[in-house]
């Protein structure tokens, strides 16, 4: 069965670090460029960042900027989204995706399917 997992959320101080998880299973993660988006209740979901099928090309929303990077380790079958300098405006259930990454467009999120269950990031104090 094709399937994306994310893990790695949970409640976390302001400032504070997470890194999130996105496993494959069912198929390789090898042939496809994988994104980030998070939905904050009562909002719409957002492009947060994604990474090219070899990692040569991501991208970044202004808001997370210099704070977020996103890597993959294809041996592992999984991407990871390291989050620093938390803010209490990156709570949301972020979910991971496969589709098309670009480097100089913003991420379209009917570009992108197979979508996790999601895992939940609350910063708070």
């Amino acid at each position: 069965q094709r399937q994306l997992v994310e893990s790695g959320g949970g409640l976390v101080q302001p400032g504070g670090s997470l890194r999130l998880s996105c496993a494959a299973s069912g198929f390789t993660l090898d042939y496809y460029a994988i994104g980030w988006f998070r939905q904050a209740p009562g909002k719409a979901r957002e492009g947060v960042s994604c990474i090219s099928s070899l990692g040569e090309s991501t991208n970044y929303a202004d808001s997370v900027k210099g704070r977020f990077t996103i890597s993959r380790d294809n041996a592992k079958n999984t991407v990871y989204l390291q989050m620093n300098s938390l803010k209490p405006e990156d709570t949301a259930v972020y979910y991971c995706a496969e589709g098309r990454c670009s480097s100089t467009s913003p991420l379209v999120r009917e570009d992108f399917g197979s979508w996790g269950q999601g895992t939940q990031v609350t910063v708070s104090s």
